[in-house]
């Protein structure tokens, strides 16, 4: 008896010893692949009512975390939600996700969570632009070896033309002097 309650004891902490990064990862993995109910089970119990089958991001979407904050009994998961490459028309999503620490469980702060999406509208596009910088950035680089040599062409165009415009300065004449009126005021 004592042996078993030592496994159900040990396999009970292995439960408590879920990181905020795990906890968030898991919940948000259950709630893109349509697992309502298992992902209530990592809500807080006043939060669970508000997984919904709204789900916020596509089955297909790529989740990442960042920086994680734990402050107390609060934990601040920076999420990343990337759509996929056939949901080009919604924005990445960038938020941080709460947890609360109860019981020694973690538990995703599912209100404060939607606040903070709400609360971020412009995240996306910071994400998207950046993207695109990288993009841009890219495709010129592939560029430079194009560009470099149109502005060699046209350096070589330009450089021929001064030298025919100083050539043809060359064979001009010089005008006679002008002469000078006699002034008749002059004494």
């Amino acid at each position: 008896m004592a042996g078993l309650f030592c496994l159900l004891l040990v396999a009970n902490s292995c439960q408590t010893a879920k990181t905020p990064e795990e906890i968030t990862l898991v919940f948000w993995d259950e709630l893109t692949q349509g697992n309502i109910e298992t992902a209530k089970k990592y809500a807080t119990p006043d939060t669970q009512h508000l997984v919904t089958q709204q789900r916020q991001v596509n089955e297909n979407s790529s989740l990442e975390t960042g920086q994680i904050a734990i402050k107390g009994l609060n934990a601040y998961v920076e999420t990343i939600i990337t759509p996929t490459a056939t949901d080009d028309y919604r924005p990445v999503l960038s938020f941080n996700t709460v947890l609360l620490k109860d019981n020694n469980q973690w538990q995703v702060d599912y209100r404060q969570t939607l606040n903070n999406i709400s609360n971020n509208p412009f995240s996306g596009v910071f994400k998207s632009l950046e993207d695109f910088g990288e993009t841009f950035k890219e495709q010129l680089e592939q560029q430079m070896p194009l560009i470099e040599k149109e502005l060699e062409t046209f350096g070589d165009i330009l450089k021929q033309q001064l030298e025919e415009f100083g050539r043809s300065l060359k064979n001009l004449k010089p005008l006679p002097p002008a002469k000078q009126q006699p002034n008749d005021d002059a004494i």
